[in-house]
């Protein structure tokens, strides 16, 4: 009996030692598990964080009345606060950029009174393909003055360079540009103009940067784009921008908005000063205005 006893003991000893050993691993098993998903799901937050940091547009910290010391680090970009930057158009379009309708389709002549350029003037056609509006530029600033015509395509400042030279004007020089520096002097330009280009800069705070440097204190960007906000307008959507989203960039920019004309058929003009210039600066008209006033 007392034998007996002695073995149930025992068995009952083992029995237990083996349940606990199971039920150790198994806690075990459970903790190794709910580790593993913990970490899983720790893994899978850095690489969604990650992958939002990388698709993300780089932002450049805002100064309030100067620029930073050196140009933004900017990548080739396909977006630029929340607009689709455009494919620039290639030199083999270079005709239609001096059509005999421009003018009456676009009233181009009016934007250039806009720009009261004179004499002695040191201006800037930036993105001036084959020269439509670098050559009365040219005329307008006289010998005295300067006509820095800039483009990235060599094939456009040679079809420049032809026609300019068959209208006798010397005081144009080509610049090639790069994709994110115009290569201007610092500090010298009254006026930079930019006609349906800026929305295919594919580093648009790069060029913004370098022109703020290129302009005298009373200096400004007289821009030229087609109305994104009126579909008859019969241009690309992607070639066509707001008035909001360029008060948005030019703004972040370190721009400020001092004069607009709004009397053209298809484009916005807008002028654009340093943010630190003496000119004051005015409040953009809605565009729904404008287009009410057109004829």
């Amino acid at each position: 009996m007392t034998s007996l006893i002695l073995t149930t003991r025992s068995s009952l000893s083992l029995n237990l030692s083996h349940a606990t050993k199971t039920e150790s691993k198994r806690t075990q098993s459970i903790f190794c598990a709910g580790f593993l998903v913990v970490w899983l799901i720790a893994i899978s937050a850095i690489n969604a964080a990650a992958q939002d940091t990388a698709t993300a547009e780089p932002s450049t910290p805002a100064e309030s009345a100067e620029q930073a010391s050196s140009p933004p680090d900017e990548k080739p970009r396909r977006t630029y606060l929340g607009r689709i930057v455009a494919q620039p158009m290639g030199h083999q379009g270079a005709p239609w950029l001096i059509r005999d309708n421009r003018d009456d389709e676009e009233n181009a002549s009016e934007s250039f009174v806009q720009l009261q350029l004179t004499e002695g003037m040191v201006v800037c056609d930036l993105g001036c393909g084959n020269g439509y509006w670098t050559l009365p530029m040219a005329k307008k600033v006289g010998e005295s003055g300067r006509v820095l015509a800039v483009d990235i395509q060599r094939e456009m400042l040679q079809k420049l360079r032809v026609r300019g030279a068959k209208a006798k004007l010397r005081n144009i020089e080509p610049i090639l540009g790069k994709v994110d520096d115009p290569n201007l002097p610092l500090g010298e330009v009254d006026l930079i103009l930019m006609v349906d280009v800026y929305h295919e800069f594919s580093h648009p705070e790069s060029m913004l940067w370098h022109m703020h440097r290129a302009l005298k204190p009373n200096g400004v960007i007289a821009l030229l784009e087609y109305r994104e906000e009126d579909p008859s307008v019969p241009i690309k959507p992607l070639h066509k921008m707001s008035k909001n989203q360029i008060m948005k960039e030019y703004e972040k920019n370190h721009f400020k908005l001092v004069k607009e004309y709004n009397m053209l058929p298809w484009q916005h003009l807008m002028f654009f000063a340093r943010d630190d210039s003496p000119l004051e600066s005015v409040d953009p008209i809605p565009t729904a205005q404008v287009l009410e006033a057109l004829p």
